[in-house]
């Protein structure tokens, strides 16, 4: 036994513990969201890499709660030790764990590098012992470092423009302060680094992995996410180092497309996201102020929807059983269209052109994006009494 009182211990875009009970919280509002008019089957087995928080944990609660499916999950997370809490996303597939068991569904986790091959080895074994053939496979990592299983090379990605310096408004989250940042644009190695890392590499090591073994069903289909966003980001994200590893992802999706098309009657897409609160997009410059200023204008228009509601219309209209997804002129599925929408856009430009730290909190919801980001980490749940000591040691 390990009972605690906990509080946030928060330093910019990092928390540095969790709290089980919000999680647990978090976790049960999403299959709540999820499983309300969904019909409850027609998904066998999911396989989500990455799937312990955001669209990740999205996409294994809607396959097991909304579709009926056995879901495994693979990621890395930190168990509780001592005084120091576990990770966000441990408690949040420990939650999972518990939840679909009691209403007799199936969620395993994986907890270890996805990108090595010892843990794809391992997941192998499992899917094949228990006779899975997958129907759905999620890639949702977002990983700042990847070490390559064949070179033993490690790389690590970056947030860089492309070309000439990137000067714009940001956040100073320690600080609540609207600044000016300048970003040094990218070297050749850089862009290289954050291929390795966020491009689709890995993906397709893992789609071999799984199709050597025998464990893809006929009529497969995998999806990984990504992101566009607006042109205020495009020179840190689009159009610089990640933008050059989501082509290389994209490129991907089409391989994948055609070889598994041709050998499960399967497919493979990349599935554009809306721009959400997380620990990775709070981390890239600007992106917190965009968010700020985008939810205040989609919740006022009532079509700001979180990373359950993204993903449960992702699967309702796109990848559903018996779905066909409709795909933008790069061959994607574009579940940011509501963000992407003109109007919305128009807003969030004349709103940045205003913004300064007297007015921040009064032209954006930039407090809401810090209470989303508390809930990330189970800190600022609704219901959730945070006098109360708690249980931290808790197993996955």
């Amino acid at each position: 036994m390990s009972l605690q009182t906990i509080s946030a211990r928060i330093r910019g875009f990092i928390c540095l513990n969790a709290h089980p009970v919000g999680c647990a919280e978090n976790v049960r509002a999403q299959i709540d969201l999820v499983s309300a008019g969904a019909p409850g089957r027609g998904l066998n087995d999911i396989l989500v890499v990455g799937g312990s928080t955001g669209y990740g944990l999205s996409s294994l609660l809607t396959a097991v709660f909304g579709y009926g499916a056995r879901g495994v999950a693979v990621c890395l997370e930190r168990p509780a030790q001592g005084e120091k809490t576990a990770s966000a996303g441990w408690y949040n597939l420990a939650a999972a764990g518990r939840m679909a068991t009691a209403a007799g569904k199936s969620i395993t986790t994986i907890n270890g590098d996805a990108y090595g091959d010892d843990i794809k080895a391992e997941t192998v074994a499992l899917l094949k012992q228990r006779g899975s053939k997958l129907d759905s496979i999620v890639y949702s990592l977002a990983s700042p470092k990847r070490v390559d299983p064949r070179t033993g090379v490690s790389y690590t990605s970056t947030l860089k423009p492309l070309g000439a310096s990137y000067r714009s408004k940001t956040i100073n989250l320690n600080t609540d302060q609207v600044i000016s940042v300048e970003i040094s644009p990218a070297t050749e190695a850089d862009i290289e680094a954050t291929r390795k890392v966020m491009g689709g590499e890995d993906w397709e090591l893992w789609i071999r992995a799984l199709v050597d073994a025998g464990v893809i069903a006929k009529q497969c289909r995998t999806v990984a996410y990504s992101y566009v966003g607006p042109e205020l980001t495009y020179p840190i994200y689009r159009s610089g180092t990640i933008g050059k590893a989501k082509e290389h992802l994209e490129a991907t999706a089409r391989a994948l497309d055609a070889e598994l098309g041709a050998g499960f009657g399967g497919s493979a897409y990349v599935s554009v996201n809306k721009g959400l609160v997380t620990q990775a997009s709070s981390a890239i410059p600007v992106v917190p102020l965009y968010i700020s200023i985008l939810y205040k204008l989609m919740k006022e228009r009532g079509t700001h929807e979180g990373t359950a509601a993204q993903i449960k219309r992702l699967f309702q209209t796109h990848l559903g059983p018996g779905r066909t997804p409709t795909l933008d002129e790069l061959g994607r599925i574009r579940i940011d269209d509501l963000e992407m929408d003109p109007e919305i856009q128009r807003g969030v430009l004349s709103t940045w052109d205003q913004i300064s730290t007297e007015n921040l909190f009064h032209l954006t919801d930039y407090a809401g994006f810090k209470q989303e980001f508390r809930s990330l980490f189970g800190f600022e749940v609704p219901g959730v009494d945070y006098a109360q000591p708690v249980e931290t040691d808790v197993p996955l």
